[in-house]
Protein backbone atom coordinates (compact mmCIF):
# COMPACT_ATOMS: atom_id res chain seq x y z
CA UNK A 1 0.00 0.00 0.00
CA UNK A 2 2.90 2.46 0.83
CA UNK A 3 4.17 2.02 -2.33
CA UNK A 4 1.26 2.54 -4.32
CA UNK A 5 0.47 5.90 -2.40
CA UNK A 6 3.98 6.75 -2.96
CA UNK A 7 3.65 6.80 -6.82
CA UNK A 8 0.53 8.32 -6.55
CA UNK A 9 1.85 11.43 -4.38
CA UNK A 10 4.53 11.62 -6.90
CA UNK A 11 4.25 15.33 -8.84
CA UNK A 12 3.13 15.20 -12.25
CA UNK A 13 4.22 18.35 -14.55
CA UNK A 14 3.35 19.46 -18.04
CA UNK A 15 6.51 20.86 -18.57
CA UNK A 16 10.20 19.69 -19.04
CA UNK A 17 13.28 20.98 -17.79
CA UNK A 18 16.97 20.32 -18.62
CA UNK A 19 19.78 20.92 -16.81
CA UNK A 20 22.62 22.93 -17.37
CA UNK A 21 25.87 24.84 -15.37
CA UNK A 22 27.66 27.83 -15.57
CA UNK A 23 31.29 27.45 -17.68
CA UNK A 24 33.23 28.52 -14.42
CA UNK A 25 32.00 25.43 -12.27
CA UNK A 26 34.22 23.38 -14.33
CA UNK A 27 37.82 22.86 -13.95
CA UNK A 28 39.86 25.57 -15.15
CA UNK A 29 43.36 23.24 -15.24
CA UNK A 30 41.66 20.72 -18.04
CA UNK A 31 41.11 21.66 -21.95
CA UNK A 32 38.22 22.77 -22.97
CA UNK A 33 37.10 19.99 -24.55
CA UNK A 34 37.60 18.11 -21.73
CA UNK A 35 35.81 21.06 -19.40
CA UNK A 36 32.89 19.93 -22.13
CA UNK A 37 33.15 16.53 -21.70
CA UNK A 38 33.02 16.61 -18.01
CA UNK A 39 29.88 18.58 -17.85
CA UNK A 40 28.30 15.71 -20.39
CA UNK A 41 29.55 12.98 -18.18
CA UNK A 42 28.27 14.43 -14.79
CA UNK A 43 24.81 14.87 -16.71
CA UNK A 44 24.23 18.10 -17.48
CA UNK A 45 22.16 19.10 -21.09
CA UNK A 46 24.08 22.39 -21.55
CA UNK A 47 26.60 25.08 -20.25
CA UNK A 48 26.23 28.84 -20.19
CA UNK A 49 29.45 30.08 -21.84
CA UNK A 50 30.85 33.82 -20.70
CA UNK A 51 31.21 36.17 -23.54
CA UNK A 52 33.84 35.08 -26.53
CA UNK A 53 33.78 36.88 -29.41
CA UNK A 54 36.69 36.52 -31.18
CA UNK A 55 36.05 34.41 -34.47
CA UNK A 56 38.82 31.65 -33.55
CA UNK A 57 37.82 31.45 -29.41
CA UNK A 58 33.74 31.13 -30.50
CA UNK A 59 34.56 28.44 -32.93
CA UNK A 60 36.64 26.35 -30.77
CA UNK A 61 33.99 26.19 -28.02
CA UNK A 62 31.39 25.84 -30.36
CA UNK A 63 33.25 22.56 -31.57
CA UNK A 64 34.35 21.67 -28.14
CA UNK A 65 30.33 21.67 -27.16
CA UNK A 66 29.40 20.16 -30.09
CA UNK A 67 31.62 16.82 -30.03
CA UNK A 68 30.81 16.32 -26.41
CA UNK A 69 27.04 16.33 -27.04
CA UNK A 70 26.38 19.64 -25.03
CA UNK A 71 24.28 22.46 -25.65
CA UNK A 72 25.57 26.22 -25.58
CA UNK A 73 22.29 27.22 -24.78
CA UNK A 74 22.87 30.81 -23.27
CA UNK A 75 25.83 33.32 -22.74
CA UNK A 76 26.32 35.02 -19.21
CA UNK A 77 26.93 38.86 -20.54
CA UNK A 78 26.85 40.73 -17.15
CA UNK A 79 26.84 44.40 -17.42
CA UNK A 80 28.49 45.36 -14.64
CA UNK A 81 31.50 47.02 -15.36
CA UNK A 82 30.12 49.32 -17.71
CA UNK A 83 26.11 49.46 -16.97
CA UNK A 84 23.77 51.02 -19.93
CA UNK A 85 22.71 53.18 -17.08
CA UNK A 86 26.18 55.15 -17.02
CA UNK A 87 26.48 58.72 -17.11
CA UNK A 88 29.16 58.96 -19.43
CA UNK A 89 28.62 58.61 -23.05
CA UNK A 90 31.76 57.03 -24.22
CA UNK A 91 30.97 54.13 -21.36
CA UNK A 92 27.21 54.30 -22.78
CA UNK A 93 28.82 53.35 -26.02
CA UNK A 94 31.36 51.32 -25.27
CA UNK A 95 28.26 49.21 -23.15
CA UNK A 96 26.30 49.41 -26.38
CA UNK A 97 29.43 47.64 -28.73
CA UNK A 98 30.10 45.39 -26.11
CA UNK A 99 26.20 43.98 -26.08
CA UNK A 100 26.30 43.99 -29.26
CA UNK A 101 29.19 42.12 -29.91
CA UNK A 102 28.48 39.97 -27.34
CA UNK A 103 24.98 38.86 -29.34
CA UNK A 104 27.33 38.45 -32.36
CA UNK A 105 29.94 36.09 -30.34
CA UNK A 106 26.18 34.38 -29.03
CA UNK A 107 25.31 33.89 -32.59
CA UNK A 108 28.31 32.41 -33.39
CA UNK A 109 28.75 29.97 -30.62
CA UNK A 110 24.79 28.75 -31.40
CA UNK A 111 23.48 29.82 -28.35
CA UNK A 112 20.06 31.45 -28.20
CA UNK A 113 19.89 33.75 -25.22
CA UNK A 114 22.27 36.59 -23.88
CA UNK A 115 22.10 37.35 -20.66
CA UNK A 116 22.14 41.22 -19.14
CA UNK A 117 22.14 43.18 -16.43
CA UNK A 118 21.23 46.40 -17.88
CA UNK A 119 21.66 48.89 -14.74
CA UNK A 120 22.92 49.49 -11.38
CA UNK A 121 21.72 52.05 -9.12
CA UNK A 122 24.18 53.39 -6.57
CA UNK A 123 25.29 56.30 -4.53
CA UNK A 124 26.24 58.22 -8.17
CA UNK A 125 23.36 56.59 -10.19
CA UNK A 126 19.44 57.27 -9.43
CA UNK A 127 17.09 54.51 -9.77
CA UNK A 128 14.85 56.75 -12.57
CA UNK A 129 18.12 57.73 -14.02
CA UNK A 130 19.26 54.32 -14.35
CA UNK A 131 15.56 53.20 -15.51
CA UNK A 132 15.57 55.46 -18.42
CA UNK A 133 19.16 55.17 -19.26
CA UNK A 134 18.97 51.63 -19.73
CA UNK A 135 16.23 51.44 -21.27
CA UNK A 136 17.10 54.02 -23.74
CA UNK A 137 20.77 52.44 -25.21
CA UNK A 138 19.31 49.24 -25.01
CA UNK A 139 16.74 49.43 -27.45
CA UNK A 140 19.65 50.42 -29.51
CA UNK A 141 21.01 47.03 -29.83
CA UNK A 142 17.83 45.30 -30.43
CA UNK A 143 18.58 45.41 -34.20
CA UNK A 144 21.36 43.37 -33.32
CA UNK A 145 19.29 41.26 -31.45
CA UNK A 146 16.73 40.40 -34.33
CA UNK A 147 18.85 39.95 -36.90
CA UNK A 148 21.29 37.83 -34.86
CA UNK A 149 17.97 35.58 -33.93
CA UNK A 150 19.32 36.14 -30.37
CA UNK A 151 17.21 37.16 -27.11
CA UNK A 152 18.25 39.72 -24.40
CA UNK A 153 17.50 38.30 -21.14
CA UNK A 154 17.26 40.71 -18.40
CA UNK A 155 18.75 38.87 -14.84
CA UNK A 156 17.66 40.16 -11.72
CA UNK A 157 20.72 40.82 -9.17
CA UNK A 158 22.11 42.45 -6.29
CA UNK A 159 22.30 45.62 -8.47
CA UNK A 160 19.41 47.63 -6.64
CA UNK A 161 17.37 47.58 -9.80
CA UNK A 162 14.34 46.18 -10.64
CA UNK A 163 13.13 45.42 -6.90
CA UNK A 164 9.87 43.51 -7.45
CA UNK A 165 8.15 41.29 -10.11
CA UNK A 166 5.97 43.71 -10.93
CA UNK A 167 8.29 46.43 -11.86
CA UNK A 168 10.39 43.74 -13.49
CA UNK A 169 7.55 42.36 -15.73
CA UNK A 170 6.89 46.22 -16.55
CA UNK A 171 10.61 46.86 -17.20
CA UNK A 172 10.72 44.25 -20.08
CA UNK A 173 6.96 44.99 -21.63
CA UNK A 174 8.23 48.39 -22.29
CA UNK A 175 10.17 47.17 -25.14
CA UNK A 176 7.70 45.79 -27.00
CA UNK A 177 9.60 42.79 -28.49
CA UNK A 178 10.25 39.37 -28.07
CA UNK A 179 14.03 40.15 -28.08
CA UNK A 180 13.98 41.32 -24.37
CA UNK A 181 12.66 38.47 -22.06
CA UNK A 182 13.49 37.63 -18.29
CA UNK A 183 15.97 35.52 -16.76
CA UNK A 184 15.00 34.92 -13.40
CA UNK A 185 17.62 33.74 -10.78
CA UNK A 186 15.93 31.92 -7.86
CA UNK A 187 18.36 32.65 -5.40
CA UNK A 188 18.48 36.12 -5.84
CA UNK A 189 14.97 37.06 -4.52
CA UNK A 190 15.51 35.00 -1.47
CA UNK A 191 16.71 37.97 0.75
CA UNK A 192 13.65 39.96 0.40
CA UNK A 193 10.94 37.77 -1.43
CA UNK A 194 9.57 34.40 -2.50
CA UNK A 195 11.27 33.29 -6.28
CA UNK A 196 7.31 31.33 -6.82
CA UNK A 197 5.53 34.36 -6.14
CA UNK A 198 8.49 36.48 -8.80
CA UNK A 199 7.96 33.27 -11.34
CA UNK A 200 3.95 33.37 -11.16
CA UNK A 201 4.41 37.07 -12.17
CA UNK A 202 6.83 37.29 -14.70
CA UNK A 203 5.65 34.29 -16.35
CA UNK A 204 6.02 34.05 -20.21
CA UNK A 205 8.47 36.45 -20.23
CA UNK A 206 11.01 34.06 -18.76
CA UNK A 207 12.83 32.29 -20.96
CA UNK A 208 15.81 31.13 -19.17
CA UNK A 209 16.73 30.24 -14.80
CA UNK A 210 19.37 30.62 -12.68
CA UNK A 211 19.62 28.26 -9.62
CA UNK A 212 21.12 28.48 -6.44
CA UNK A 213 20.21 28.82 -2.46
CA UNK A 214 20.54 31.17 0.10
CA UNK A 215 20.10 30.96 3.73
CA UNK A 216 17.65 33.85 5.02
CA UNK A 217 18.56 33.81 8.24
CA UNK A 218 22.81 33.66 8.23
CA UNK A 219 22.67 35.43 4.65
CA UNK A 220 24.67 32.84 2.97
CA UNK A 221 25.06 30.90 -0.03
CA UNK A 222 24.30 27.54 -0.19
CA UNK A 223 24.04 24.47 -2.43
CA UNK A 224 21.38 23.17 -3.78
CA UNK A 225 17.85 22.33 -1.48
CA UNK A 226 20.33 23.21 1.61
CA UNK A 227 19.14 27.04 1.87
CA UNK A 228 15.88 28.89 2.46
CA UNK A 229 14.24 28.04 -0.80
CA UNK A 230 10.93 26.10 -1.22
CA UNK A 231 11.83 24.08 -4.66
CA UNK A 232 9.11 22.02 -4.57
CA UNK A 233 6.61 25.62 -4.60
CA UNK A 234 9.51 27.07 -7.27
CA UNK A 235 9.08 23.44 -9.60
CA UNK A 236 4.96 24.13 -9.21
CA UNK A 237 5.09 27.72 -10.36
CA UNK A 238 7.65 26.97 -13.50
CA UNK A 239 5.06 24.45 -14.35
CA UNK A 240 2.28 26.61 -13.65
CA UNK A 241 3.69 29.37 -16.20
CA UNK A 242 4.42 26.63 -18.84
CA UNK A 243 8.39 27.29 -18.22
CA UNK A 244 10.01 24.27 -20.63
CA UNK A 245 13.79 24.75 -21.21
CA UNK A 246 17.25 25.11 -18.96
CA UNK A 247 17.75 25.33 -15.53
CA UNK A 248 20.90 26.56 -15.03
CA UNK A 249 23.29 25.93 -11.61
CA UNK A 250 25.37 29.18 -10.74
CA UNK A 251 27.34 27.47 -8.25
CA UNK A 252 31.17 27.58 -7.15
CA UNK A 253 32.81 25.48 -8.90
CA UNK A 254 34.38 21.31 -8.09
CA UNK A 255 35.63 18.31 -9.49
CA UNK A 256 33.53 15.69 -11.18
CA UNK A 257 32.43 13.99 -7.80
CA UNK A 258 30.66 16.96 -7.01
CA UNK A 259 29.24 18.20 -10.30
CA UNK A 260 27.24 14.62 -10.12
CA UNK A 261 26.00 15.89 -6.86
CA UNK A 262 24.66 18.88 -7.82
CA UNK A 263 23.25 17.45 -10.73
CA UNK A 264 21.54 15.03 -8.64
CA UNK A 265 20.00 17.70 -6.76
CA UNK A 266 18.85 19.27 -9.54
CA UNK A 267 17.34 16.09 -10.59
CA UNK A 268 15.13 16.25 -7.33
CA UNK A 269 13.95 19.64 -8.03
CA UNK A 270 13.10 18.56 -11.73
CA UNK A 271 10.96 15.79 -10.50
CA UNK A 272 9.52 17.95 -6.92
CA UNK A 273 11.02 15.52 -4.50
Amino acid sequence: MSRVLAEEEKAVYKTQLKKALVFGMLPGDISVEDRMKMARDCGFDGVEVPPFTDPKETASIRIAAAKAGIDIHSVIFGGWGKPLSASDPQAVQDAIRMVKDGLKGARAMGAEVLLLVPAVVNENTRYEDAYRRSQKNLRQCIPTAESTKVLIAIENVWNNFLLSPMEFARYVDEFKTPYVRAYFDVGNVVAFGWPEDWIRTLGRRIVRVHVKDFKKDTREWKNLRDGSVNWLEVRKALDEVGYNGYLTAELGGGDAAYLKDVADRMDKIIAGV
